[in-house]
């Protein structure tokens, strides 16, 4: 049976999406809870998969390292049995997601990297698994919304 969310559900949603790492004790305000039942809800939104993860999404201050972003555009020989460069693709630590599309290409390909020429020597190792046509790449100048 698929869990249904309700309306507090939702908003546990929301307010995660805004802040991953609100406490318990004030998302449980927020939401009209006690902490406990917040924590269960989280759990059970986790198991039935509404919630996949968490992440960090870097900001400006610190030492942090500048990340080059590149996007491949991947052409596949066959798109029904192309799963062997998906799984070649997910080997990749610098592959940050990877989506199925529709249209005249087949996979989009998000790459971030510190080095520059890392990011060409994941387009060579793409270029040359036998499962793909052709690629086409393009450098991110900057990002104005991420989420």
């Amino acid at each position: 049976m698929k869990y249904l969310l309700d309306r507090t559900d939702e908003q546990i949603l929301s307010e995660l999406r805004t802040n991953a790492r609100i406490s318990h004790a004030e998302l449980s305000a927020k939401v009209n809870l006690s902490r406990n039942a917040v924590r269960v809800r989280i759990e059970r939104l986790e198991r039935e998969g509404f919630i996949k993860g968490y992440t960090i999404v870097t900001g400006e201050g610190g030492n942090e390292q500048h990340l080059t972003t590149a996007l491949m555009f991947v052409y596949r020989h066959d798109r029904m049995r192309g799963g062997d460069v998906i799984h070649a693709l997910k080997k990749i630590p610098e592959i940050v997601s990877c989506d199925v599309m529709t249209g005249d290409f087949d996979l989009l390909v998000r790459v971030e990297s510190p080095e520059a020429d890392r990011i060409r020597q994941i387009w060579q190792q793409l270029s040359e698994l036998p499962g793909v046509r052709d690629t086409l790449t393009a450098f991110v100048l900057s990002s104005v919304i991420r989420k």
